[in-house]
This record gives structure tokens, C-alpha cells and sequence, in this order.
């Protein structure tokens, strides 16, 4: 691109800040793919995630994916804490059942209650129309503040394997077991278009960074790919946490 010999400093800034923008976006894309690859053969093998390294990415404007809304019903933890944990999840994935019954819990109890992390969570449908309305049910639990009870009611009768059935008649006998107290309200929302356009959008969301292959989490610039040990997770935030002093 060639330049006049005494550019406009405002014209100059707005490029540099575009190429800044546009130079962030790659990396983080880059991030993912990488990620990805480990992720889809981890799918593909039917056993649990190897515990492989997570991959970081060189970049230092790597942008936040965290959302940091204190009214997210999504998520758990300070909205301030240190690192944000964006975990992406298919309520029919049974990696993302083992995670969730298995590592979940102690990363709450360690990191996210001492106020060290804040949990972000991201529904994808990446195993057909069923994966969808569970997503959908799920944010239908989270308008009554009882979206990660729902989370537990499904991954606790998650199989070892194999994407379970997720018929709306189940959909709804978890919500009871998850406690949601208006049962008819619930209900609306697996019928409301706008429940399920969110749904959709976080899906393609997650496609346009390059995620393919759930669980999936990012912490700062790091990401880190399937059902790992708790401590492999335990040395992922805590490289996390150091990295922000």
C-alpha cells in the first residue's frame, strides 16, 4: 500500500487502528484452528481427550472473548475476577458431560468461589436438531436463574458415550429436576423464535472463530481442547492467573 509523503494523522490512525483490529482477528483465528485439528481427532478416536498441552498463541492483541456481563445468566464468578474461563458445550456431547461432572465442579470450588476466575458459558448445536433445543431449553432455564441446575440435570444422564436422545418430553423432565419454578414459563420459551435465534447465533459464532469440536476452552490468549485431567485445567488457569500479575 503506498503512502503520500505527509499523510493525514487522523487517516493514518484510523488504518493503523484497522490493521491492528484486523491483525488481532487473525490470531485468534489461527489460535483456534490449531486447536481445532487436536479437537476433531479427539472426536473422531470415540475415547477421552488425550491430555495434550494447550496452545498459546504469540500475539499480545489477542482480543477478550469474555463478555463480562454481570447479568449473564451464563456464567459464574466475579464479573472482575482475573481470567475469564469461555467454555463452548453441546448439552449432547459426552465429552462435554464428563467435563462438566468431572472438572467443572473443582474449577468452581478452586478458582471461580475464591474470585480468581469467572466461568463463561457458550451453547453450540454441533450434533443436529436435538443439540439445538437443548441449547434452547438450557437458556430457557437461565431466564429463571437455573441455567447451570439444567446444565447438571442433562450431563448427570448423559451417557459414556454416543449423543443421547433429547426429546422436548425430556427437555422438560429436566427442567423439573432442575428445579425451574415456573414450569408453563419454561415451556413458552422452547417455542419463543428469539430464544432460539440466540441459540442459533452462538453456533455460527463459535464456527466463525473456528471452533468444530467441543468442550473447548479459552483462557487469555491460551487455548485448551477436550475432557482433560483436573490438573492439566489446574495448570491451564494457573498460567492464566500468572499471566495477569
Amino acid at each position: 500500500m503506498s503512502e503520500s509523503p505527509r499523510p493525514d494523522p487522523t487517516e493514518l490512525t484510523s488504518k493503523l487502528t484497522f490493521y491492528r483490529r484486523l491483525t488481532a482477528a487473525l490470531a485468534i483465528v489461527v489460535v483456534f484452528l490449531g486447536i481445532v485439528v487436536v479437537a476433531q481427532l479427539t472426536m473422531n478416536t470415540g475415547s477421552a481427550a488425550p491430555a495434550a498441552q494447550p496452545t498459546t498463541s504469540s500475539s499480545p492483541e489477542v482480543p477478550e472473548l469474555a463478555r463480562r456481563d454481570p447479568d449473564d445468566p451464563m456464567a459464574l464468578g466475579k464479573v472482575d475476577a482475573p481470567v475469564a474461563l469461555v467454555q463452548w458445550t453441546d448439552l449432547r456431547c459426552p465429552f462435554c458431560a464428563a467435563v462438566h461432572r468431572d472438572t467443572i465442579p473443582t474449577i468452581i470450588e478452586e478458582y471461580v468461589d475464591k474470585g480468581l476466575v469467572r466461568l463463561e458459558v457458550r451453547d453450540v448445536a454441533f450434533f443436529g436438531e436435538q443439540s439445538e433445543d437443548a441449547a434452547v431449553a438450557a437458556r430457557a432455564a437461565g431466564e429463571q436463574g437455573r441455567f447451570f441446575e439444567y446444565l447438571d440435570a442433562v450431563y448427570a444422564a448423559a451417557p459414556d458415550s454416543g449423543h443421547p436422545d433429547l426429546p422436548r418430553e425430556k427437555l422438560i423432565a429436566f427442567a423439573k429436576e432442575a428445579g425451574i419454578p415456573d414450569l408453563d414459563r419454561f415451556t413458552a420459551h422452547l417455542d419463543d423464535p428469539a430464544v432460539r435465534a440466540a441459540a442459533q447465533a452462538s453456533t455460527a459464532e463459535a464456527q466463525r472463530l473456528g471452533v468444530s469440536a467441543v468442550p473447548f476452552f479459552v483462557a487469555n490468549d491460551t487455548a485448551l481442547s477436550g475432557a482433560q485431567p483436573v490438573a492439566v485445567f489446574r495448570d491451564f488457569l494457573d498460567r492464566a492467573i500468572a499471566q495477569k500479575g
